[in-house]
Order: C-alpha cells, then structure tokens, then sequence
C-alpha cells in the first residue's frame, strides 16, 4: 500500500464527488474555447450547466475521429497555439492525421498517470525501463519515458527497430521492465532464441505492453517463453496516450482506468445508447484534467466492458480490449476479429504468433487468407501441417472457410514495432 498515490486511495464516493467537479470544469472550458464544442452542444441543445450529476453526461454529443480529422491541424485545441508544449499526431495513412496538443500542466498529469501504470505493473524507483515503443509523434515512446522518469526509474530509450542491438541492450544494461508492443516482443523473444541466448534467463522481470490488442494467449506464451510478468496497458493519443489505464500485476484480471482523469462509459457499438457496467460494448472517454485539447465522449472504437475494481477498488476495471469494431471483418457474413485468429495461430507449432490477414475477392464473394510466419526450425512437412491446423481451427472455431499461407521467419513487415493485422486488397 505504501506504493499508492492519494488518488488510489479514494472511496467511490469521494471519486464521483471529484469527477464531477472535473466534469463541469471540462465542459465549460471545451465550450467556451473550442468551436466545434460549442456548435455540437447547441445542437443537441445542452450546456455545461446541464450537467449536475454523472449520469447527465449521456446528454451531450460525442465526438470521433473524423471531429479531429476535419479540425486539422489546431482547431480542437482549447489553448492558445503558443501555450501548447508538445504536439504528437496519428500516422495519418488513411487521411489526415489526428493531431493532438499539451501543455505544460498536461505533460505533468501524462507523466503521472503513467508513473502509477509503471507502479501497479511492479515497478519502482531505481529500475531500469527499456522502452522500444517507438519515439516521435507517435505517443508511445515519449510517453512511457517520462513516465519512467517521473516514477524514479533509469530509463533506456532504445525506440523501436533494430532487433539485435535491442537484445544487445537488454543482455548489456540489464534492465528490469520492457515497455513495448506484444507482438513486437515476440519478435525479440524469436532475436534471443537466434543468439542463442535463452529469454528467461535475462534481467526483465515486467513486460508493460500496449498500443495494440492482445489476447490472453498472447500473455501466456511471452511469460512462458520470457520468464517475466506481462501485464497490459492502455491508452490511445486522442484521449493522453499511454497511462490511461493499467493492468495491477497483482491480479492480471484487466486494467484500472485512472478515473480521477479520464472518465469512461460502454455505448452500443451501433448506437449511441450507454450500456451499464459488465456489458460489452464500444469504449467512450471524455477527459476530466487536460487542458489544451479536452475531448467529451470520445469513441475509441474499441470494444470492452466495465467492471469493480480489484487491485484498486476506488477505480472501475475494463476488460482487456481484445478487439475494435473498425477492425472487425464480416466475412461472407460471418463477424471475425484478428485475434480470434491470434487464439488459433498461437496453438499450432510451426508457427510463429506474427500473421497478417489478406482479403480479396473471388468473384462475387470475399475471401480470407491468413498469412502467417514460420518458426526458423520449422521443416516443410511441420508448414503444411501448420496451415491444414490453423484452417480447421478458423473454420471449427470462427465458423468461415479460409486460406493459410506459411511465409518465411521475419517475413512480414512491422511498422512502430506492430505487425500490419488486414491488409484489404478487395478495391484493388
């Protein structure tokens, strides 16, 4: 208990006293400094002063991803230009990017939240952090770093790529947490086997992964293969970036969402209609602390559910996002996510947990294929089995018929230390 800040120690009461005074302060401050705010909550015919309780944020609109598409670049931000510390912005690869500001006083609540991520996975002052999150407007490197700092760990900020000098590093520094994406920790695991070097028997002791979904499988051949604790956090750049929630290492049992800052509801992923606790739904934040770009009821698109807090009972738990309802393929009329298809690639031997799903059409039907890697000590013979294995595991499990191709070991591109899920081809 000594580890936990004043905030981990609140009562749900005091909690929903706090958020609400946060909430108000929030709405006033996006309406009367950012126009899209305000024409929304005329629309919809409400003001901040509407909101007296929790439950009357249901009133207000949302806002998307397209909301700060067309703002581009500033014109969501609540502040000044010349106020704004740090910029970060999305990839933008499918159109504009999403462009995000903090100030000062953001950057120190961004540090915070992660530094108490870093301490509910097991960290503590003095240990090492090597981050392979990548750096730049991406927020994950720079996020975790000084979250890392600000926790009074020794950070290593090795950024992504480079795959042997980060086994280099890991087996020369000797640090005691890894912060990366899973599927790219995977993918270092496979770099220690190559060496020679067996990853259990390394310093790391936490693994801290997040930017993309991962699967309870995932969890148990990182642990099993690494030897370390892996535990999940969460957070997206619309809402801070990573330290919006964190999974306590105590429990694995889903990640604490710091409620003092941001404040989550379940909506159905079709409408707009708040789900209550424990159904599984689409994932909504509306900011409580930050200053220079507040959003309200922002639609993460990923799907979870929320639950009582375990490790932490003051803030409400969501279950590991496993999913988003934009990468959802209906396939010949059958819903299919990436990692259901994960679950069934990490039972077979032969392969490695790295795949890519292609889809293409066939005259007038759509059709899968599943493009997965294979274990550098895999013979032909092992390939063909793997493939055979994983096809009936789609069709027995996911209920679709699919094609498998086995690719060579590293053979499938990676980007910010992610692996490329779908790839649609069908417009081609």
């Amino acid at each position: 208990m000594g580890q936990l800040d004043d905030a981990e120690r609140m009562t749900r009461e005091e909690l929903h006293a706090l958020q609400l005074d946060r909430l108000r302060a929030t709405l006033r401050h996006a309406y009367a400094h950012v126009e899209l705010y305000r024409r929304k909550f005329d629309a919809a015919g409400v003001t901040p002063e509407d909101c007296r309780s929790l439950a009357d944020l249901a009133r207000f609109p949302f806002t998307t991803k397209a909301d700060l598409r067309d703002s581009y670049p500033y014109g969501m931000f609540a502040v000044p230009v010349d106020q704004v510390r740090r910029i970060h912005a999305s990839s933008g690869t499918t159109g504009r990017p999403t462009v995000v500001g903090y100030t000062e006083g953001d950057l120190s609540v961004w540090a915070d939240v992660v530094a108490r991520s870093i301490r509910a996975a097991g960290g503590r002052p003095g240990h090492k952090v090597h981050i392979a999150y990548g750096y730049g407007l991406f927020t994950g490197g720079l996020g975790a770093h000084y979250g890392a700092e600000r926790a009074g760990c020794t950070v290593i900020p090795a950024s992504g790529g480079m795959t042997a000098r980060q086994v280099r590093l890991v087996l020369d520094f000797r640090p005691e947490i890894i912060m990366v994406t899973p599927s790219y920790m995977l993918t270092l695991l496979d770099e220690f086997e190559r060496q020679g070097v067996d990853p259990r028997s390394t310093s790391l002791k936490v693994g801290i992964f997040g930017a993309e979904p991962w699967t309870e499988a995932m969890r148990a051949e990182i642990e099993e293969r690494a030897g370390l604790d892996a535990v999940d956090i969460y957070g997206l750049s619309e809402v801070m970036g990573p330290g919006v929630a964190q999974e306590c290492v105590e429990t694995k049992d889903g990640l604490h969402v710091w409620e003092d800052h941001f404040l989550p509801e379940v909506v159905d992923p079709l409408g707009d209609g708040v789900l209550p606790d424990g159904e599984r739904g689409e994932l909504v934040f509306t900011s409580l602390t930050k200053e220079a770009l507040p959003v309200v009821r922002y639609r993460t698109r990923d799907l979870t559910r929320l639950l009582p807090g375990t490790a932490r009972p003051a803030f409400r738990r969501m279950e590991k996002v496993t999913g988003r309802s934009d990468d959802m393929i209906i396939l010949r009329g059958v819903n299919v996510f990436p990692t259901q298809v994960e679950e069934i690639v990490l039972g077979v031997p032969g392969v490695a947990p790295h795949f890519r799903l292609d889809l293409t059409r066939r005259g007038r039907m759509d059709h899968m294929t599943v493009v997965v890697e294979a274990r550098p000590d895999a013979a032909p013979a092992d390939r063909d089995e793997a493939a055979r294995r994983i096809a009936q595991g789609v069709k027995d499990g996911v209920g679709v018929t699919v094609e498998v191709t086995v690719v060579e070991p590293e053979s499938l591109e990676r980007s910010v230390g992610k692996i490329q899920r779908i790839r649609d081809l069908r417009q081609a």
